[in-house]
């Protein structure tokens, strides 16, 4: 038989590898908890997670997309064995369906390879949005002090209203209140920066998937081409198959387009109604379709922030500001 797996080889890094080195692998690979139970058991335990309240619903994203992933891992597996048995079956049978069915067995075994690929591209968005909700799991503390320290001063003036330690909290809600400003503002902002971000790294490799699926469906059609599906009467014979080196040049085309496939050259490009194109330029948005390349290390707990960054007042300052404001507000009231 006129085997070909030219896919299949180790081959040097295609051209969108060359202009993105690919991440490292997902970290959701593996055959454990990898059945529709483990799904469950995920979902419940993060729908009925204890963790910071702020961070609950994103923690159950986080978990979702793991199963998102898993069931690509899956549905990767098993389009490699169905590859396989499609060469399996095909071998006993007429010479073109022989060599088509093998060729395509080469093809369904390269989208495996790409679902594989794509679960490492995806992990990048779910670890992104998960370090969105460690921010927000360690802004809750700063929350929580803060209502904490108001119930307390709430309940001692109904029932002291005379107490010196009215002073003393009222000193120490001010400042939680100005590291919780700051706190808040950096959450505001790194969150936008990361969604963005996330969904960038989702949606780059939604569409190097989709665009690579499609290059694989044209060349499988071609090969559909080469299977002589004129009917036969009872005792005649068909014509000699002759495409193998067609069979053959088709497999190498399509290696030769996937490795030469990069996000310039894609083939599909977003556009928008020119209505909405106004739009957003007078709301001063770009459109052009630039790489996002802004990931934020500036995160820090909300209790250091004793120097905290030049764009925000010092939380001493702002403390002053919060508890004049306090005042103005008790002596209108």
């Amino acid at each position: 038989m006129h085997r070909s797996y030219s896919l299949r080889s180790a081959r040097a890094p295609t051209a969108s590898q060359q202009q993105a080195p690919p991440p490292p692998p997902s970290s959701t690979k593996s055959r454990f908890f990898s059945n529709p139970l483990s799904h469950t058991w995920r979902k419940t335990t993060a729908a009925n997670s204890h963790g910071p309240e702020l961070s609950r619903k994103l923690a159950l994203l986080v978990k979702l997309e793991k199963n998102v992933m898993r069931s690509y891992e899956l549905v990767g597996r098993e389009r490699k064995e169905v590859a396989k048995q499609i060469s399996i079956w095909g071998e006993e049978t007429d010479d073109d369906v022989s060599d088509v069915t093998d060729k395509l067995g080469v093809l369904i075994f390269e989208i495996g390879e790409l679902e594989d690929q794509f679960i490492d591209h995806y992990d990048q968005y779910r670890l992104t949005m998960k370090s969105i909700r460690n921010i927000e799991a360690s802004v809750q503390p700063s929350r929580d002090r803060k209502a904490k320290l108001l119930d307390q001063i709430a309940h001692l003036k109904h029932k002291d209203p005379e107490s010196e330690k009215i002073i003393v909290m009222e000193q120490e809600l001010v400042r939680a209140e100005a590291e919780s400003l700051v706190a808040e503002a950096q959450l505001s902002n790194i969150t936008r920066e990361k969604v963005k971000t996330a969904f960038g790294y989702q949606f780059d490799a939604l569409r190097e998937h989709a665009e690579k699926l499609a290059i694989i469906a044209n060349y499988g059609k071609h090969l559909l081409d080469l299977i002589d599906d004129q009917p036969v009467t009872p005792g005649e014979t068909r014509a000699a198959y002759d495409g193998y080196e067609a069979s053959r040049q088709i497999i190498i085309d399509c290696e030769n387009s996937l490795a030469q496939w990069t996000s310039q050259t894609a083939s599909v490009r977003p556009s928008l109604s020119v209505r909405r194109r106004q739009m957003m330029q007078e709301g001063g948005v770009q459109l052009e379709d630039q790489p996002l390349q802004r990931e934020s290390s500036l995160w820090v707990p909300a209790e250091q922030h004793a120097n905290g960054p030049a764009t925000l007042n010092e939380p001493a300052q702002l403390g002053e500001r919060v508890h004049e404001e306090r005042q103005v507000e008790e002596a209108t009231a």
